[in-house]
C-alpha cells in the first residue's frame, strides 16, 4: 500500500455493532446529561443549551482539526451533540411553544436539506468519505439535526402520541430490527440504512434515558439523573478502551 492510499481512512470510526452499542449508549446519556443540567440543576433549556453548545464547538473544531480518528475525540463529540440536541429541542418545543409535531417537522426538513446539499456538494454523504474538512462539517451539521430530531421525536411518541416511554422505545427498536433485516436480506443502499439507523437511534436513546430518569407517575423509573448520566459514560468509556476500534476505511 503506498502513502496516498495509506491516507484514505476517514475521521469517523468503522461501522461495527460496537459502534452502534456506543451510540445508543452515547445518545441516551445526550437525555439524561441534557435534562440534569436543564432541570435537575435548574438552570433551564437555554442556558443548558449554550453549555452544551459551547462543549460542541470546541470539541468539533478539535475533531476537524485532528489529523486521523481518534476515538475519544469523536465519542465527545457525538456526546456533546446528543445533550445539546435535548436541550436545544425541549427549548423549541416547551419554551417556545412550537410543540412536539411542530419541532419535529421543522427538524425532519432542516436534516433532509442538509444531507441533500452535502450530496450535491461531495457527490457522497457516505460516511467512509468523510476525510475532508468540508465532509467533516457537513456530517457534524447533519449529525445535530438529526440528534435535536430524535428528542423531538422521541417526546412527541412517547407523550403526544401516548405510546409512553415503554410503548415508545419498542417502537423504534422495531424500526431498527427492519433496517437491520434489509442490511442483511436486501440490495438497499447501504448508506441510505446507515442514515435511517443512525437517526432512529436517538429517539431511542431519547426515551430510554425519560424512562430511566422520569417520575414513576409518569411512567418512568424515577432514577437519579446523575448516577444515570455517570453510569452510561463509564459504560461508554470501558467501550471505547477495549473495542479499538478502527477509523472507517474508504471505498474506491
Amino acid at each position: 500500500m503506498n502513502n496516498t492510499s495509506a491516507n484514505t481512512l476517514s475521521k469517523v470510526p468503522e461501522v461495527t455493532l460496537l459502534f452502534w452499542i456506543i451510540k445508543i449508549a452515547a445518545t441516551t446519556l445526550g437525555e439524561t446529561a441534557g435534562d440534569a443540567v436543564s432541570m435537575s440543576m435548574n438552570l433551564g433549556y437555554l442556558l443548558g443549551t449554550a453549555i452544551f453548545s459551547a462543549i460542541f464547538l470546541v470539541a468539533v473544531i478539535a475533531q476537524i482539526r485532528a489529523k486521523s480518528f481518534h476515538p475519544f475525540l469523536y465519542w465527545t463529540t457525538i456526546i456533546a451533540t446528543t445533550t445539546v440536541g435535548t436541550t436545544l429541542a425541549d427549548f423549541a418545543d416547551r419554551s417556545l411553544g412550537i410543540g412536539y409535531a411542530g419541532g419535529t417537522s421543522i427538524l425532519l426538513a432542516l436534516l433532509m436539506a442538509s444531507l441533500l446539499i452535502w450530496y450535491r456538494s461531495l457527490g457522497s454523504i457516505a460516511v467512509e468519505t468523510v476525510s475532508s474538512s468540508k465532509a467533516e462539517m457537513f456530517y457534524w451539521v447533519t449529525i445535530m439535526f438529526s440528534q435535536t430530531l430524535g428528542t423531538a421525536l422521541g417526546d412527541w411518541t412517547a407523550d403526544t402520541a401516548g405510546l409512553g416511554y415503554a410503548g415508545s422505545a419498542m417502537i423504534f427498536s422495531a424500526l431498527l430490527a427492519l433496517i437491520v433485516a434489509a442490511y442483511f436480506w436486501t440490495s438497499l443502499s447501504r448508506t441510505l440504512l446507515f442514515w435511517a439507523a443512525f437517526i432512529l437511534t436517538r429517539p431511542l436513546g431519547a426515551v430510554v434515558g425519560d424512562f430511566l430518569d422520569k417520575p414513576v407517575a409518569a411512567g418512568g423509573l424515577a432514577l437519579s439523573r446523575y448516577s444515570a448520566s455517570m453510569a452510561l459514560l463509564v459504560f461508554i468509556v470501558i467501550c471505547i478502551v477495549f473495542s479499538k476500534q478502527r477509523a472507517a476505511a474508504k471505498n474506491h
